[in-house]
Parts: C-alpha cells; sequence; structure tokens
C-alpha cells in the first residue's frame, strides 16, 4: 500500500506571507527526509523547505512568486509501504542480505552524534546555513554548518570522516556548547556499506524482490556520472548566495564553485560579475555581449611603448563601461542664450575677486540646473537595484567632472540649493584643486544627484556625456559661441551656448528630456529665474 502525504509549510516564526522564489524539485522526483522541496524568501532571509517523509514527489500545488504561509499546501509525496528513507547518491546505498530490509547509509544504527564544541562564551547562536546534506560523505574538519553570533561568525567542522547519517538542526535555528547538530556515519562502516552497494548480485537480488516503482528507485549496478554533490543538475549553492546571485542578477549555471564539493560561495559569485563588467565573458544567455577582441602584436608594424593605464583611469574606464551597457542612453541637444548671463557675470568679477573667488560659469550652470531639477523631480532620481522601483532624492548634490592628470574625477557639491553664487564659486575652485592635487576622500566623491560635464574651456561644438549610473541624467557643456540671431526683423549677435542631456530611458521618456532641455534654456537665458 502507498499513501499520500500532503506537504504543508512548517512554522518558519513570524513570516506570512512569504514569496516562493524556486522550485527545486519536479513531479516524478524520489526525495528523502529533509531534502529541500522549494526556497521561500522574506525581506529577512532565504530558506529552503524540506520534504517531511521520503517518497515521490506526484503534485506539486506552488509556482514561483506564490505567497505561503505556515500550513499551506505546497506539494504531495507518495510514500511506498517499504519506504526508502534517502534518495540514492552517486549509487551510495548500502544493502543488506536480501532477507533484510532496504536500508540507506542513513539507516545505519552506527552513526555517531556530531555535537557543538566548546565555542566561548556563546549561547543560542543561530544556525544561518547548512553546508552539507544527508548521504554526504566528507573528511575530518570538513565544515557541517555555519553559526553567527552578534559578534562573530564561525564554521562547525566534522569531527572525523565518514557520510552525514541526519541533520538536526534547521537555518535560523540556536545552538550552544553540546547540542547535536547532525548524526555521521564512520568512514570504516560508510565504506562497508558502498562496497555491498555496488555488489552487482545485491543490488539486482534486492531489485528482483521490489516491483514497479520501488524496484526503479534502486541504483543500477553500473556506475552512473555524478552531476553534482546535492545529487542534481542544479547549482550547489546556499538559499543566501542564490539571494545575492539574484540581486546581482548573476547567473548560477555559469559559475563554477571553488567551495568544498563545487559549492558555489560568495566569492565566485563577485568574480563572476566582475568578469562580466570587464567584457571577459557573456552575462548569460540572451544577453548581449561583444565577441572578445584578438589581440595584435603592434611591435611587428614598428616602434611601440607600452604604458599601463592608471587605477584611475582604469576604474573610470569599468565604470563608463557598465553605465553604457546598463542604462539605456538618449541625447537631447539645445542651446541657451547667455548674452544678458555674461554681461551680469562679467560685472560682479571685481567682486567675487574682492571675497577671493573666480565667478565663473559653471556656478551659474549649477544654479540654473538646480532650479530645473526642483520643476522636473524624475531627474534627480535613481532606479532603485530590482528595477521595479524611482528613488526620488529630496536633496540636490550636484557632481562637476574634472580633468586631472590620473584621469577624469568627480567630486560632489553637496546642497547646491542652500549656497548663493559666491561660495559654490568657492567649492567649485576648492574641489577642482583637491582633485588635481590628489587629495579629494571617497566622501567628496559620493551621493551625487546630477553631474556637469564641461569641456567649454576645451574645445568642439557638441558631444554626448555618458550617464553616471546610478544617476540617471548628466548635463554637457560645450563652448559659448557668437551667432546671428533673427530678432525682430533682423539678425544680432548673441551669445549662445550649446548644451546635452544625456539622459535614462527606462526612467526619463522624450518628451520630459524635451521639456528639460528648453526650461534650462528659459532660465540660463535670463537669471532671475533662479530667484523665482
Amino acid at each position: 500500500m502507498s499513501s499520500k502525504i500532503p506537504v504543508a509549510v512548517p512554522d518558519i516564526g513570524e513570516f506570512e506571507d512569504v514569496e516562493v522564489i524556486e522550485i527545486l524539485v519536479a513531479v516524478g522526483d524520489q526525495v528523502a527526509t529533509e531534502d529541500p522541496l522549494i526556497t521561500v524568501e522574506s525581506d529577512k532571509a532565504a530558506m529552503d523547505l524540506p520534504a517531511p517523509c521520503a517518497g515521490t514527489v506526484t503534485e506539486i500545488t506552488v509556482v514561483v512568486g506564490d505567497k505561503v504561509s505556515e500550513n499551506s499546501i505546497i506539494a504531495t509525496i507518495t510514500t511506498a509501504d517499504k519506504p526508502i528513507t534517502e534518495k540514492p547518491k552517486s549509487n551510495s546505498v548500502a544493502i543488506d542480505d536480501p532477507p533484510s530490509p532496504i536500508v540507506t547509509a542513513a539507516g545505519s544504527t552506527a552513526s555517531e552524534p556530531v555535537v557543538v564544541p566548546d565555542i566561548g562564551d556563546f549561547e543560542d547562536v543561530e544556525v544561518i546555513e547548512i553546508l552539507v546534506r544527508p548521504g554526504e560523505t566528507v573528511a575530518a574538519d570538513d565544515p557541517l554548518v555555519t553559526l553567527e553570533s552578534d559578534k562573530a561568525t564561525m564554521d562547525l567542522p566534522a569531527p572525523i570522516g565518514g557520510c552525514i547519517d541526519k541533520i538536526l538542526v534547521a537555518v535560523g535555528d540556536k545552538v550552544s556548547a553540546g547540542h547535536i547538530i547532525a548524526m555521521l556515519l564512520p568512514a570504516a562502516a560508510h565504506d562497508s556499506a558502498a562496497a555491498q552497494a555496488t555488489d552487482p548480485t545485491v543490488v539486482v537480488a534486492n531489485r528482483e524482490r521490489l516491483s514497479g516503482d520501488e524496484a526503479k528507485s534502486l541504483p543500477l549496478p553500473a556506475t552512473s556520472e555524478i552531476v553534482g554533490s546535492s545529487g542534481s543538475s542544479k547549482p550547489y549553492a546556499s538559499p543566501s548566495i542564490r539571494k545575492f546571485a539574484r540581486e546581482l542578477g548573476a547567473d548560477l549555471e555559469q559559475i563554477s564553485g571553488s567551495g568544498r564539493k563545487g559549492r558555489i560561495v560568495k566569492s565566485d559569485v563577485q568574480a563572476f560579475v566582475k568578469s562580466v563588467i570587464k567584457g571577459a565573458r557573456s552575462p548569460g544567455p540572451g544577453s548581449f555581449a561583444l565577441p572578445p577582441i584578438a589581440p595584435v602584436d603592434f611591435a611587428k608594424f614598428g616602434p611601440v611603448e607600452v604604458q599601463p593605464l592608471s587605477k584611475i583611469k582604469r576604474l573610470t574606464g569599468q565604470n563608463l563601461h557598465r553605465s553604457w551597457i546598463t542604462a539605456p542612453h538618449v541625447t537631447q541637444f539645445d542651446e541657451a542664450d547667455i548674452t544678458e548671463l555674461e554681461t551680469f557675470r562679467k560685472s560682479k568679477r571685481a567682486d567675487a575677486e574682492q571675497r577671493g573667488v573666480k565667478l565663473t560659469l559653471l556656478a551659474f550652470l549649477i544654479k540654473a540646473v538646480v532650479v530645473v531639477l526642483s520643476k522636473y523631480p524624475e531627474f534627480n532620481a535613481s532606479l532603485s537595484s530590482d528595477g521595479e522601483s524611482i528613488i526620488f532624492k529630496q536633496y540636490f548634490n550636484i557632481g562637476i567632472a574634472v580633468n586631472t592628470e590620473r584621469g577624469l574625477m568627480v567630486p560632489v557639491i553637496k546642497n547646491a540649493d542652500q549656497k548663493g553664487l559666491y561660495e559654490l564659486a568657492g567649492e567649485i575652485r576648492q574641489l577642482s584643486e583637491k582633485a588635481r592635487d590628489k587629495q579629494l576622500t571617497p566622501a567628496d566623491m559620493s551621493g551625487g544627484c546630477f553631474t556637469i560635464s564641461n569641456l567649454g574651456a576645451v574645445g568642439g561644438t557638441v558631444f554626448t556625456p555618458i550617464i553616471n549610473v546610478p544617476e540617471v541624467a548628466i548635463l554637457g557643456i560645450s563652448p559659448a559661441t557668437m551667432k546671428p540671431v533673427y530678432d525682430n526683423g533682423e539678425f544680432v549677435p548673441r551669445l549662445m551656448l550649446p548644451f546635452a542631456l544625456s539622459y535614462d530611458h527606462r526612467v526619463i521618456d522624450g518628451v520630459a528630456g524635451a521639456q528639460f532641455t528648453h526650461h534650462l534654456g528659459v532660465v540660463m537665458s535670463d537669471i532671475r529665474h533662479i530667484l523665482l
């Protein structure tokens, strides 16, 4: 006789409507007690929900994205009258003489308890990760579980080599010295059981005593390929690592684990993401990636000199590359009549010198940009890391691109809306000097909302600046030139300032981009607008 057992969500603490983020089994899969069935995630943690018994998965009643709570039915498991207490793993099923019940290594009575050793003045330390599964072979000192107190994180090792019989703790449990966390079958007993499991005569005899699905669940005498340490082709990683990979958009299928038995650890995910950013590999199926550039021996065409990139240029290049491939750029071009503004600026030159500052066009640009950002707040925002929300900032920190010998740097003027023209001019000069003297601190270059790149003193006509992600827009300023402008029936000379606004099309549409540049042109043409 077989029986169908509904699998309900156990008591998972004070959590309700927890999201299902991964289904780890399929209908027809053989599972053992404590094998993970699904992974759920709250706003605080990700956890696997285990099978309460061994058997065959005959129904899965949830899908990815569903919300579950305690006692929600997630699956149905059908058990046999002669239960298999552990799913076959790598043909390591230990079988007794034919008259005896069929058991696995986990069913042996020779297993020994693994207890928490003396870990100092710690009690009720939380289990944050289970590093092994029942049926898995470990060596002495291999880590079994990870504990975390308010002061440190530590792995608890296996005291001897052998096979994991049972895991007696779950993620979130509290343990202290002397607490039993697992049962371990010593290596000698496990080797004897494994030898029986690989004996073809014993295997065939036991298969002949059973029928149907029971016989199919036993291993064949031939050795099968081991796909992974978890017994499946799924990436071997803990829920916390899976969550970390999802946050970064990393495909675990493409990541090679450096942990024990190929387990993927946090550093593996970080290394993969870095390789994608540097263009060393494709980010995954369906993603756009350029083919690698073939190396060229330039020396065969003539003399060459090789100089390494400075650290600033290398990091800037990586950030710009990431910004370019992450944010869909759109650039809006326009120009502003700054004839009156320039006249006013020159009239205040002497007053500025008495205050010890140089009143440049950039100070006026910052004031004008703050006015326009106040009217169009979506330009003073950032996209959330999951791409599902817009974060509107209630402050106005403006970055200014500064060219140095080491490369481009972007110090940030904080709370620009609260500062006057002379104060802004003084801070522009101070930050520019710190950038060129290599004295900028991380605080000087963080917290920006919007960036201005001014090439007015260099040359050119127009250019397309690259957004400084996670910002969503950047303003590029080109040199102002005198142009004939048709006004009231005649052409008059006017000083025109060309500028370009690049913006992230995921957040800002074309109409908003055109409105922003038009309003900026109006403000720059009549600087009195900054008082409104």
